[in-house]
């Protein structure tokens, strides 16, 4: 017997067990949880975005100073200053936090900003002392970003950021004027953008990607997904935006949008190729770290306000926590997602899928164990038939395959004490000494 200790290194999760498991709500003005309350954020098009990445520039960056070019304001403000677990720990220990509970008040005192409850982790004595608690899931970012940025470069109705409303928010903020809505007498419309695929570049790069092949395991037949007459994509998963933010945007937009939009759409690609390789140098990681700022700042000088959801925001912290827990493949939820997928399947009552997901794992435990521990074993159904007894002509043979002397032929019947010290090997048969008078 002996006492196994284990440590908890940081949580994989997605956005919303994020919330749950830091204690920081990702929804409303201060929505990340490693900027918190110092985030650059406001209301545009009916909800909440998140912008101010000129912060993350150096002091005498050009962009600081412009104003109508990005969100009609110059830039100032320092990058957001970094907490330690020791500062959060002393903030979370200062809050009076409510019950768990229906019967109880949810709503938050406004010196809690976006603190709900205090994380169980922080009983841990090593918690605060941690650089990384909380890894930002880079599957479902990646997933988030190609879905805002295909979305919006296709003008796809329900997933396009490029929306009236956003339209109206330019006109509210004074800038872009190109992009205002045209109004003819007592009717406004919204005329295709700079950054947006018309009708026919749009049909051009879909069947460019529905006439793509992939090897065989590479990844799944993106062809079934593309709507080329609809103009949209259906059914993407994970992987998919994975492969196709890496392989197959920057080749289709290429030569079909402005070279201001393309460049930075690739640099972004590229920031994804590099970010989840399988090995990272520190150097390499520290040029992600600044690339992904130019590239979001561009992106403010393009697309509307709109368009900068939290999952935008977010990829700024990824070089961060690359540079303190390494590559990205031990830290995202691809593996855990298809774990989950296997258990899922291994449901057959409906409706108790916890009891049938325990028995299918206790099944598949059993056969491991015994898989390990009783190799040399094999199930009855599985071994083969006993050979039957060798005849005179086949010991003959056996002996001329083997380059034995012929037994004499006192000795070529083989008794039964015989017969079970056959060896087959390949072809031929290596039989026992000949029994001398003492056996017999």
């Amino acid at each position: 017997m002996f006492t196994l200790r284990a440590a908890v290194m940081w949580t994989v999760n997605d956005f919303p067990a994020y919330a749950m498991v830091s204690g920081w709500s990702t929804k409303g003005y201060m929505a990340c949880l490693v900027c918190k309350e110092d985030v650059t954020s406001g209301w545009h098009a009916g909800k909440v975005c998140y912008l101010g990445h000129r912060r993350w520039l150096p002091w005498d960056h050009e962009w600081r100073g412009k104003d109508k070019e990005f969100d009609g304001n110059t830039e100032r403000h320092l990058r957001p200053r970094e907490w330690s677990g020791d500062e959060i720990g002393e903030q979370l220990n200062r809050l009076d936090f409510s019950p768990f509970g229906k019967t109880f008040s949810q709503t938050r005192p406004s010196t809690h900003m976006n603190w709900t409850h205090k994380p169980m982790f922080f009983e841990l004595p090593y918690w605060s002392k941690l650089k990384l608690r909380h890894n930002l899931d880079v599957m479902h970012v990646e997933k988030n970003v190609f879905d805002t940025l295909v979305g919006t470069i296709l003008d796809i109705n329900g997933k396009t950021k490029d929306t009236i409303k956003a339209r109206l928010d330019l006109e509210r903020m004074g800038i872009r004027r190109g992009l205002w809505m045209n109004r003819d007498s007592d009717k406004a419309r919204r005329d295709f953008a700079f950054f947006s695929l018309n009708p026919n570049d749009k049909k051009e790069f879909l069947k460019f990607v529905s006439s793509v092949k992939f090897p065989d395991g590479y990844a799944s037949n993106i062809a079934r997904y593309v709507n080329v007459d609809g103009g949209k994509f259906t059914g993407l998963k994970s992987h998919d935006c994975h492969v196709f933010m890496q392989r197959l945007l920057p080749v289709g937009i290429r030569y079909l949008l402005p070279e201001d939009v393309v460049k930075p759409i690739m640099l972004l690609s590229r920031f994804f190729s590099q970010l989840t390789a399988k090995t990272l140098r520190k150097t390499d990681i520290l040029q992600l770290r600044r690339d992904i700022v130019q590239v979001l700042c561009k992106f403010e000088m393009i697309f509307p306000p709109a368009f900068f959801i939290s999952m935008m925001h977010v990829m700024v912290h990824l070089p961060e926590e690359a540079l303190l827990a390494g590559p990205v493949n031990y830290r995202w939820m691809y593996p855990i997602e298809r774990l989950l997928g296997e258990l899922k399947k291994s449901v057959r009552n409906r409706s108790k899928p916890e009891g049938s997901i325990i028995e299918a794992w206790v099944q598949y435990e059993s056969l491991t164990f015994c898989g390990i521990f009783l190799k040399s074993s094999k199930p009855p159904s599985l071994s083969p038939p006993p050979p039957l007894p060798p005849t005179s002509v086949d010991l003959d043979r056996a002996r001329h395959i083997a380059g034995t002397p012929e037994l004499p032929r006192r000795h070529r019947r083989a008794s039964r004490r015989d017969f079970f010290s056959f060896h087959r090997i390949g072809s031929a048969v290596i039989l026992p000494p000949p029994a001398t008078n003492s056996d017999t």
